[in-house]
């Protein structure tokens, strides 16, 4: 098994701009323009958002946002795993991260938007796993066919661990 690390990084870091490109990349794939709701890397570094990389053997595996736009309302942005990394537990543990952050920080509720295609299936899976449900639009959202959203509650000892 290989050991994974969760750090906050810029993401400026070449590694993760390219995978930051491979992101928009694939969202433009599934849903057209107005529909796509990815951050730039200039959006990213802004001061309330708060980003996070998973890596084993300094190696990207993953990598995962979230921007608090209200004081106990965070949201999920930028959730993206290398292809090749899939299915091996980094974007579970950067999620486990965010909530944990979110709880000490005093964020109550954490939302998101993905996509309805199937590709989306799998993280629409992972996140019902650590007890996000459907929800209206939240925030600037409006209701779209290309989108599902997504929330849970924090509670201030949060250390839920996905199922």
């Amino acid at each position: 098994m290989i050991q994974i690390s969760v750090q906050k990084e810029s993401p400026r870091e070449p590694d993760i701009v390219a995978l930051l490109n491979a992101h928009s990349t694939d969202m433009h794939k599934y849903s057209p323009v107005e529909s796509v709701h990815t951050l730039d890397v200039d959006a990213l570094c802004q001061d309330n958002v708060h980003f996070w990389t998973a890596r084993a053997d300094n190696q990207l595996l993953s990598c995962g946002a979230m921007v608090v736009f209200e004081p106990n309302h965070g949201e999920i942005k930028s959730m993206r795993t290398a292809d090749e990394h899939r299915r091996k537990g980094s974007a579970a543990l950067l999620l486990q991260t965010m909530i944990e952050f979110a709880s000490a920080d005093g964020i109550r509720r954490i939302s998101l938007e993905t996509g309805t295609a199937t590709a989306f299936l799998p993280a629409k899976a992972l996140y019902e796993r650590f007890g996000f449900v459907e929800c209206p639009p939240f925030a600037d959202y409006v209701l779209d066919p290309y989108s599902i959203f997504m929330t849970r509650e924090i509670s201030s000892q949060s250390r839920f661990v996905g199922k």
